[in-house]
């Protein structure tokens, strides 16, 4: 891959509004072509956003590694962020809990470093 100009940003996100989180989204794409695990992410690069703004979604439930789902209950999760705390909170709708896994922890850091990341001017 060719070297680019520090502050570059790739031309798939030259119309996102927020400059930093562009060359966030530019920068995480090319770290995940050299082996960043794209679940670790602090940006989402199919809705163009800080990871914090679009984890709800149900594109980021992934029942294979058990992101977002409870695997008990056979559901998603629901996450709640807040932004003025800085704290994610993950829960199943159904029994209630939050699930002691790998993929709920990761989920969980990522979230909060996407939030570090957006506020840090």
């Amino acid at each position: 891959m060719a070297l680019q100009p520090a502050g570059f940003v790739a031309p798939r996100y030259t119309d996102v509004s927020d400059h930093r989180l562009a060359r966030t989204l530019t920068a995480e794409d090319r770290s995940e072509e050299d082996g960043l695990d794209p679940l670790e992410r602090v940006t989402c690069r199919t809705h163009r956003r800080w990871l914090h703004d679009c984890v709800s979604s149900p594109l980021h439930v992934v029942i294979v590694t058990g992101t977002r789902w409870c695997r008990n209950c056979e559901c998603a999760l629901n996450v709640a962020i807040d932004q003025l705390a800085g704290d994610v909170a993950v829960h199943c709708p159904s029994c209630g809990e939050t699930p002691a896994t790998r993929a709920t922890r990761q989920l969980v850091r990522a979230c909060r470093a996407s939030l570090a990341t957006a506020a840090d001017r």
